[in-house]
């Protein structure tokens, strides 16, 4: 009688452990958080000052060392800033300006973004490249010149030239246009050539509606550029028809001559606040666009 032995199982190779990965990417996040928290504080300290700087008295004001909150909030210096000046006539000023501005300066850009993104041509691409080295221009190099041309027309203490800037395109919008242009697939455009549409159709109807992204990131870029803008109002316009930051920097004075600061500050607080309204509520459709302008070259 043969004995048989039972055969014994291969031994089974256990894997390697894997290092575990959640506290390093916890760690890795916990310093993102902490990054931009400090980016956000760095970014809304001005304006928390400002806001601090409109509720004190002027007292509060000039004390040293600076008192960060004020012991009373002074509210009737938003009260002063809305009355001491026509406030509402200058802001419309600065609203008429930004928005005509910004339509005509977002259309024109799209549209020699477009050109660069679908034509072809000859020396397209050393003309887009002498377009792009215009943004390494200081503008206040050329705002002097720029005076003197307007001047000799007679456009000064007219809206023209924001007219003029806005049909004039702006280097960096045309690089998001073309880059947001150059990314959509080109058989729409090969199948409205077959339908018979001339590229300014195709502009109008087919790439304008798709680009509501850059369009609206550029309007808000060129928006707050002239909303904000000082040097250009104090230099073209008369004190009547001036913009709303000209006014908030020059109008607001005491009984002695001298700036009223706080009163200042309370303007500039009712300054920002259109610009930050539309941007919390376009914030979406503006980093989409910003985002999507990146995705081809």
């Amino acid at each position: 009688m043969t004995q048989t032995t039972a055969a014994t199982p291969p031994a089974v190779s256990t894997p390697p452990a894997t290092p575990r990965r959640r506290p390093r990417r916890r760690g890795n996040a916990a310093r993102t958080y902490l990054i931009l928290m400090a980016l956000a504080v760095l970014f809304v300290g001005p304006f928390v000052w400002l806001v601090l700087a409109a509720l004190k008295t002027k007292a509060e004001w000039v004390t040293i060392p600076a008192k960060i909150l004020p012991e009373e909030p002074q509210w009737g210096n938003f009260t002063q800033a809305l009355t001491e000046i026509n406030f509402l006539a200058y802001l419309g000023n600065s609203a008429f300006l930004s928005f005509v501005f910004a339509t005509l300066v977002t259309l024109s850009s799209a549209a020699v973004g477009f050109g660069f993104a679908r034509l072809r041509g000859r020396g397209k691409r050393p003309l887009f490249v002498l377009v792009l080295s215009t943004m390494m221009l200081p503008q206040i190099l050329t705002l002097i010149p720029t005076y003197v041309l307007f001047a000799r027309v007679g456009l000064v203490n007219t809206y023209w030239p924001w007219v003029m800037w806005g049909l004039a395109a702006s280097p960096f919008l045309v690089f998001l246009s073309r880059q947001f242009f150059a990314a959509i697939p080109a058989e729409l455009e090969e199948a409205a050539i077959i339908d018979g549409c001339g590229y300014g159709r195709i502009f109008v109807q087919i790439f304008l509606p798709l680009s509501r992204p850059v369009l609206l990131t550029s309007f808000l870029l060129s928006f707050t550029w002239t909303w904000g803008d000082w040097i250009a109002p104090a230099l073209f316009l008369d004190p009547d028809h001036t913009t709303l930051s000209v006014a908030i920097a020059s109008f607001y004075l005491d009984p002695h001559g001298n700036p009223d600061a706080t009163v200042q500050a309370a303007a500039a607080t009712l300054y920002v606040v259109p610009v930050l309204v539309i941007f919390l509520f376009a914030q979406r459709y503006f980093i989409r666009g910003v985002v999507s302008s990146g995705l081809k070259g």
